[in-house]
């Protein structure tokens, strides 16, 4: 410094004491400083007060010298002392160079900026307000600071602004919040502890409304949940919980619209805290904002779903599980029928209060980035679905299902996503065809292939809910159409041309020329053209995957369901009678239907082998199951038009297996033609599985499906077909277990001699079936024989290429 310099009004001597080395020197300077200016106050001078203040600033605290640098601060501070109430109106040039000194390196300098600038608001109080953000940004860097003096310094005046912004009520928090959303990024913990402290006293103040800027520092308080400091994260956990008091209070004042992707984005999160509160805070939305939700389905959907499937044994103590089911279903309640309404049937003020979708991707500093509605990452974990509201008011919103159906999809796709997961998609599934079926039947094209995949899955309970939403889409109102569209995969072994879907009310009468191949469809106007697609494509999957045949073919059938037991059926898997409600669920789809369809399809079936062990299967179902007691009465009789046409369906198709097509007549008292097709056993190749299933029909005798047969073992003169029946297969048997009991049985029926085939004139047997004078049995015994011929082609084929065992008994 230029000794020579003048300084005035500063003298000689109050420079060289400001440029000593010595504090106490500097000390005596800046009593002489607060003298005089107390001196041009009282005068009112101001020229020359500004005159000391810019000496001070410019030759002094900005000097290059640091004894110098010192002193200047020293003075400011004595100039504000002096100036009391007054210093407001110098404030800019009191505050400007002490902030500059903050960047000091050394650290003895930025304490007593931090001492300079303490004396300056201490005096000054609410004055200072005006200059608050860069007194709060100055004192953000020296949270962070490595000198403990400095921060210590730097701690007594953050305590004197919080003190003065908690007491005055000219808070310029709309000026702050930009410093502070820029600010709550910093990864110093110092610097995130001094940002959550800021937060705790801002929204401590009743006339500060922080909750309306919440969107803008919600990601970054999220952010510094994840800090590895203890007490960091317990100070921001403590925020969070005062701003989700402050929600739960004042809903109608909350943007949630604008915090939906936030929220979205921390659910996915690896760190458990913040996970578990990203999720609590997403189920008090659901329930305070409900519906204002529902366009951020898809994001949501995304976040939840993977939580549901958390082993429970590692997630013991974080509950996210827990919370993230109730948000499913919280979710899930939002859905109503009036979301299948048609966008154009809406008013266009509506239709523009709404998010839109396509609306510009918003993005998060510091986090993952969210795709447009729908988008769907094979990890689930960064891809999030992400609207720009076009209005934050209560208006009706619409459920755009193309973003929900293709997180859906994506995560039913996916073998890797747990069981509970893959269970609440098809929930969700189910209940987005029961609410909005017009809209859902939109996609039913792309999710069909999927839902007969998860046929394959590991779980029962899987395959029973996937089962319920074929069930629904099969039979909805909403899917009927006279073109079931293209069949699954172009190597089916059946035409598009031969299985046209038959319009309801269709008469299906047996012997009406032209009709052969469709007199067997189902008709039942309840049933739509996915439900005769379904069966098709359940068979080729049963055919192509011979071990899910095996494995779930009897269950699968026999669990196709509707919508009349799903109430019975939770409560009974939750008190683990599965298996008994799981078969009683065939009544709830029309298992006449599916019998009646299967059969058709079977008919045209060109693997022989596969078609004899599916009827094989299908007739055990038919027979066993006491769901279908209804059906095996109609059945049974045969007094209707309908009975007999589905007889003759099933037994068309039942001919790809002698034994089944001999138990399909014992069920429906054709005892005559039973025994005709018998007599026919004699042409046919005798091998052991043959006589496995011989053998197997007669232990069916036995049981209590077939008790009003046995007891027709009583009228010997009307049921003559019957025992001779009977005896045919005790002719077939070897000397076995099964050969012992029938003829036991046989002993049993009184009068053997009257066993003669002559009819009396007085009574019609019962087994001539006088009154079904529609079905033509000798056509159906000629297509035996054809279906029988077959078969044995191609057996001898399979011989002659040398993969076929041929398992013939020798007698």
């Amino acid at each position: 410094m230029n000794p020579e310099k003048d300084f005035a009004p500063l003298t000689p001597n109050i420079v060289r004491a400001l440029n000593d080395k010595l504090y106490e020197k500097r000390k005596v300077a800046a009593l002489e400083i607060e003298k005089l200016v107390r001196e041009f106050v009282a005068q009112n001078n101001t020229v020359q007060i500004k005159h000391v203040i810019q000496t001070l600033s410019q030759e002094f605290a900005l000097s290059q010298h640091p004894h110098s640098r010192k002193g200047g601060l020293i003075g400011l501070a004595a100039c504000s002392i002096a100036l009391g109430k007054d210093s407001g109106l110098y404030l800019k040039e009191l505050i400007e160079p002490v902030l500059t000194c903050f960047n000091d390196a050394d650290s003895r300098l930025r304490y007593y900026a931090c001492e300079a600038l303490y004396n300056i608001v201490k005096v000054a109080r609410g004055a200072v307000l005006p200059h608050f953000n860069v007194l709060f940004d100055g004192l953000s860097k020296l949270a962070a600071d490595p000198d403990p003096n400095v921060k210590s310094g730097s701690e007594l005046l953050d305590r004197l602004l919080k003190d003065i912004v908690t007491e005055s009520n000219k808070f310029d928090l709309v000026g702050f919040i930009p410093l502070l959303r820029e600010r709550i990024y910093s990864n110093n913990q110092y610097a995130r502890q001094f940002i959550i402290s800021w937060i705790l006293v801002l929204e401590s103040v009743p006339d500060i409304n922080l909750l309306d800027y919440l969107p803008e520092i919600l990601d970054g308080l999220f952010q510094i949940l994840g800090d590895n400091g203890k007490e960091i994260r317990k100070m921001c956990e403590v925020v969070l919980g005062e701003f989700l008091k402050e929600i739960k209070k004042n809903p109608s004042s909350v943007k949630f619209a604008e915090m939906a992707n936030i929220l979205v984005i921390h659910c996915q999160t690896t760190d458990d805290l913040i996970q578990l509160t990203a999720m609590c805070w997403m189920r008090e939305f659901i329930q305070l904002a409900g519906r204002v939700m529902l366009p951020y389905s898809s994001g949501i959907l995304t976040a939840v779903l993977p939580c549901l499937a958390y082993d429970d044994r590692k997630k013991t103590d974080s509950g996210i599980k827990e919370v993230a089911n109730v948000c499913n279903q919280s979710l899930m309640k939002l859905v109503t029928p009036e979301d299948d309404e048609p966008d154009e049937l809406k008013p266009v003020v509506q239709r523009q209060a709404e998010p839109n979708p396509d609306d510009s991707v918003a993005k998060q500093e510091g986090t993952a980035t969210g795709g447009p509605d729908g988008s769907c990452d094979s990890s689930f974990s960064s891809s999030i679905s992400v609207f720009t509201p076009a209005s934050t008011e209560r208006a009706p919103v619409t459920l755009h299902l193309d973003g929900i159906v293709q997180v859906l999809n994506c995560h039913l796709s996916d073998m890797a996503i747990g069981m509970m997961t893959r269970i609440a998609v098809l929930k969700w599934l189910y209940h987005l065809y029961i609410k909005t079926p017009r809209k859902m039947f939109r996609h039913t094209d792309s999710l069909f292939p999927i839902l007969l995949q998860t046929l394959s899955d590991e779980s029962d309970e899987v395959i029973l809910k996937d089962l319920e939403v074929l069930a629904e889409i099969a039979s909805s109102p909403a899917g009927q159409t006279d073109d079931p569209g293209p069949l699954d995969g172009p190597d089916f072994r059946v035409s598009h041309s031969e299985l046209q879907v038959p319009t309801p009310g269709r008469a299906n009468l047996l012997n009406t020329p032209g009709t052969k191949g469709l007199e067997c469809s189902p008709s039942t106007p309840t049933m739509n053209s996915y439900f005769y697609k379904f069966m098709i494509n359940l068979l080729k999957r049963f055919s192509s995957e011979r071990k899910l045949l095996e494995a779930r073919g009897a269950f699968i059938i026999s669990v196709i369901p509707g919508p009349e037991a799903r109430e019975q059926l939770c409560r009974r898997l939750e008190e683990g009678e599965a298996e008994s409600c799981l078969r009683q669920l065939c009544l709830l789809l029309n298992a006449e239907n599916i019998f009646h369809s299967m059969a058709d399809i079977l008919l045209r079936e060109e693997d022989l082998k596969f078609a004899s062990t599916m009827v094989h299967t299908l007739n055990t179902i038919l027979l066993t199951s006491t769901e279908l007691f209804q059906l095996r009465n109609q059945l049974k009789d045969l007094k209707t038009l309908e009975s007999q046409n589905l007889f003759c369906c099933l037994y068309r198709s039942w001919c790809h297996n002698p034994v089944t097509t001999v138990s399909l007549c014992f069920l429906t008292q054709n005892y005559r033609h039973a025994y005709d097709l018998i007599q026919k056993f004699g042409d046919l190749e005798v091998t052991v599985d043959f006589l496995t299933e011989v053998d197997k029909l007669v232990q069916l005798i036995e049981c209590p499906i077939f008790t009003y047969l046995r007891l027709q073992l009583l009228d010997v003169k009307n049921n003559p077909y019957l025992i001779k029946a009977l005896y045919g297969l005790l002719m077939l048997l070897p000397q076995s277990g099964a050969f012992q009991l029938l003829s036991h049985r046989l002993q049993c029926v009184p009068n053997p001699e009257l066993l003669q085939t002559e009819d009396s004139p007085q009574a019609t047997p019962k087994s001539q079936k006088a009154d079904s004078p529609s079905i033509d049995y000798a056509e159906l015994l000629r297509h035996f024989e054809k279906v029988q011929k077959k078969h044995l082609e191609v057996r001898h084929q399979r011989s002659g290429r040398g993969d076929h065992l041929d398992r013939r008994v020798v007698l």
